[in-house]
């Protein structure tokens, strides 16, 4: 019943800055997605291991309480094992969200670039400045 899960640094996987420029942006999405992806697959891994923790304690429990010990263990052993089945459930729904973000994430980045990546193109290549987006919708 040991984890493998390590505590992880509590520092922001993307910088919240005011760089809004194309390819800053196209980087914070895609370091976000990538955390977000990391962040799902130890949900999951978090959620097989409570889920397995469950089963072993119920399988636990019927053993004490075959071996004829006193009700009120049996009782906490079967509320361990009822709480590890909440909170794997609820690890399972964090699970879920942390993934539609991380589809989510992709799905801007993609939109992200089919809106600005052709205009990121042309003032990056052009010698001239150009005015910034959103200019003209003064």
């Amino acid at each position: 019943m040991s984890s493998e899960l390590a505590p992880r640094s509590s520092a922001a996987p993307v910088v919240a800055d005011d760089d809004n420029r194309y390819k800053a942006v196209q980087a914070k999405l895609d370091k976000l997605g990538a955390a977000m992806d990391d962040a799902s697959l130890e949900l999951e891994a978090l959620h097989r291991s409570m889920q397995s923790n469950a089963t072993h304690t119920e399988g636990v429990t019927d053993d004490i309480e075959n071996a004829g010990l006193d009700p009120k263990f049996v009782r906490l052993t079967v509320n361990v094992s009822l709480a590890l089945l909440g909170a794997a459930r609820e690890v399972r729904t964090m699970s879920d969200i942390a993934q539609e973000t991380v589809d989510l994430t992709h799905e801007t980045r993609r939109t992200h670039a089919k809106l600005y990546g052709a205009l990121d193109d042309i003032r990056s290549n052009r010698r001239e400045k150009t005015p910034r987006p959103g200019f003209f919708n003064r």
